[in-house]
């Protein structure tokens, strides 16, 4: 784990009083320059604590993308979609090449990101459900340290008690409007000009289906190369020609936004973070425990404070994110309540390490059947358990469909129907719909994690290790695992009565 940053008021303090002091120490005498020094102390003191320098306190800025895989992005290996804006800002910043979510899900990875907490704890442990109503998130917590806090786009979490953003106009909040509204940077420019400090989080709703944004005659159906873990049929390339080109929709989108920070002159004075959220709408993405699932894109950049066209492979999870922004705005980020810890060490180049584990979770109702799984990767190896093997996997916005079928996918079909005479799609159908209880894959060297390791001999040590882990984290958050990914528990998150709750850790 990285170790706290100091708090940076006390050098303020000191630089402050240091000058003060000097000055009357060669007028008066060392006694009369310990008093003045007492004196000024006492009254800088007060006001640092509640007001540290805006130069101290940067302007956040988060920029998130909306359902799509981490590894289509050129950034990340991506053989097809063009992103000249994102891949411009990561020339300017730091690329996290482990950076994880707790929930490949919209709502429950959103909760995590905005209040540091896992879902267990936050509440959010469910797509469409909501969080404990005495959860804090970013508005309140760098609220307490002067910051306006806004969100301009997709919101997606609850309720709204826990989650009191400033509503800033200009981007559409409905994910799955066909068109998507078009948006206007007035709103945001405003935002960004008034008084500082800000945090602004602006929620595209690009890549999320349906794929109607964009132009995908710039992706040729035959042309484009699809990754293993999809099955390759004529609907799929189209399919997937049309994500492509709401990928280069959506990052057409980070370039306006960043263009309209730089208008505002505080791009020097501000973190930016681009995140791709989790994996598309495809099978083995969205909705799974697998890494294209649960992996994100994370970029971070603060001129002069982060390097430039710099990487690392530090772990971090949207947890830790609220955690870093209270640290660099010169709190003290480790409360009893975050489950995640600052990686602003990362950030400054003082650490190139972060966390050992990063954990995972999906509860499949409300998206169809019951069906738990848990999951804990180190970077390199990937333990996953399903807890409820002996049934299928299904989830009927991919698979099944409901009225125009317009939000469904239609690719699904033509997988079942070619499994009779392909085996290589018969075998990508069987993964995904029937799955053995533990899975362990070297994601280092299988990134699209296609070998399952759980059998083989020298795996039993890793499994051990990633297993105990997962059994710790799980007890840590009060997790009983089968029992939470049920119709009683998911209706009383709803109604605001958790039925399970992690331990104290007072």
């Amino acid at each position: 784990m990285s170790e706290r940053k100091q708090y940076p008021i006390w050098q303020h303090i000191c630089d402050k009083s240091s000058a003060f002091e000097s000055n009357i120490l060669m007028r008066n005498g060392y006694l009369l320059g310990v008093v003045g020094a007492v004196i000024t102390l006492s009254f800088i003191l007060p006001c640092c604590v509640f007001l540290s320098p805006a130069a101290e306190r940067p302007n956040v800025l988060i920029i998130m993308a909306d359902d799509c895989t981490f590894s289509d992005l050129p950034l990340y290996g991506g053989q097809n979609a063009r992103t000249p804006n994102i891949d411009r800002l990561a020339s300017q910043g730091l690329t996290f090449n482990r950076a994880y979510l707790s929930s490949a899900m919209c709502q429950p990875c959103r909760a995590e990101l905005y209040t540091g907490q896992y879902p267990m704890r936050n509440g959010c442990a469910w797509n469409h459900s909501a969080s404990r109503l005495s959860t804090q998130s970013m508005p309140q917590r760098l609220g307490e340290y002067g910051y306006r806090v806004g969100i301009a786009g997709k919101v997606h979490v609850k309720p709204d008690e826990a989650f009191p953003f400033a509503s800033v106009g200009g981007f559409d909040p409905n994910c799955v409007r066909n068109p998507t509204r078009a948006h206007d940077v007035a709103d945001i420019e405003s935002f960004m000009s008034a008084a500082d400090p800000f945090c602004l989080v602006i929620a595209l709703v690009e890549p999320h289906v349906p794929w109607v944004m964009g132009d995908p005659s710039q992706y040729p159906p035959a042309k484009v190369k699809l990754p293993p873990n999809i099955a390759d049929t004529r609907r799929t390339r189209e399919d997937f020609s049309r994500y492509l080109a709401e990928i280069t929709y959506m990052d057409g989108q980070v370039g306006e936004i960043l263009e309209v920070l730089e208008s505002t002159g505080k791009s020097r004075d501000t973190l930016v973070l681009f995140t791709s959220e989790q994996g598309a709408q495809f099978p083995g993405c969205k909705w799974t425990n697998w890494d294209t699932g649960l992996h994100t894109a994370l970029i971070a950049r603060w001129p002069e404070r982060i390097a430039a066209d710099a990487k690392t492979d530090a772990l971090v999870q949207y947890a830790d994110v609220l955690p870093t922004l209270l640290d660099a705005a010169g709190a003290d980020g480790e409360t009893q309540d975050f489950d995640g810890s600052s990686f602003l060490p990362v950030l400054l180049g003082q650490q190139d390490e972060h966390r050992e584990f990063a954990f995972g979770m999906h509860n499949n109702l409300p998206e169809g059947p019951s069906y738990p799984i848990r999951t804990v990767t180190d970077g390199q190896y990937r333990y996953i358990r399903n807890l409820r093997s002996d049934e299928i996997y299904i989830e009927k916005h991919l698979m099944g469909s409901q009225g125009d079928g317009s939000l469904n996918n239609p690719y699904w079909a033509t997988w079942v129907w070619s499994s009779q005479t392909e085996p290589e799609t018969y075998a990508l159908v069987k993964r995904y719909t029937l799955r053995p209880p533990e899975q362990l894959y070297c994601t280092a060297n299988d990134p699209y994690e296609m070998t399952n390791l759980v059998s083989e001999a020298r795996s039993t040590d890793v499994i051990k290790r990633l297993a105990a882990a997962l059994d710790k984290w799980m007890n840590s958050q009060g997790d009983p695992g089968s029992q939470q990914d049920t119709m009683e528990s998911l209706t009383a998150a709803r109604q605001g009565r958790h039925r399970f709750v992690p331990p104290s850790r007072e």
